[in-house]
């Protein structure tokens, strides 16, 4: 069963949590497993599962939010760097199905690892991003 209802608790105050920021749109709230502390996600009030089906102006005040909490996080860590991570659906890693976005504070040698890229062919790439041009219309 997908988790859909944590965040709508937390928003309406139902489960605790620290919380940094709030205006009429969005809600951000340190993460209670954090990569490095000051990990903060931040989530629209209106639900969404994702990116992909969250509504465009929705989205706008959102990603408006995750800017302004990066920056105090980053501020208030006196990190060096700033990861977002954003997983749209379960083969990707998300766990609650709920938009939100990851901000975690990135420190030299903190530990935290990204992704590791494949080789691609060039004639591998040409092909894609034909098909993404497709797609794109």
């Amino acid at each position: 069963m997908q988790n859909t209802e944590l965040f709508k608790k937390i928003i309406a105050g139902e489960i605790p949590c620290e919380k940094v920021y709030e205006d009429d749109h969005v809600f951000a709230f340190l993460d209670i497993a954090p990569v490095n502390p000051g990990h903060t996600l931040v989530v629209p009030k209106i639900w969404s599962e994702g990116l992909l089906d969250t509504d465009p102006q929705i989205l706008a005040h959102v990603i408006q939010g995750v800017q302004k909490v990066a920056k105090a996080v980053k501020e208030a860590t006196g990190a060096s760097g700033i990861n977002l991570h954003q997983n749209n659906g379960e083969i990707a890693g998300q766990k609650v199905f709920h938009l939100h976005f990851h901000v975690i504070p990135r420190h030299e040698n903190d530990g935290y690892e990204l992704w590791h890229g494949k080789p691609a062919e060039p004639s591998s790439l040409k092909e894609m991003g034909e098909r993404l041009r497709k797609a794109l219309g």
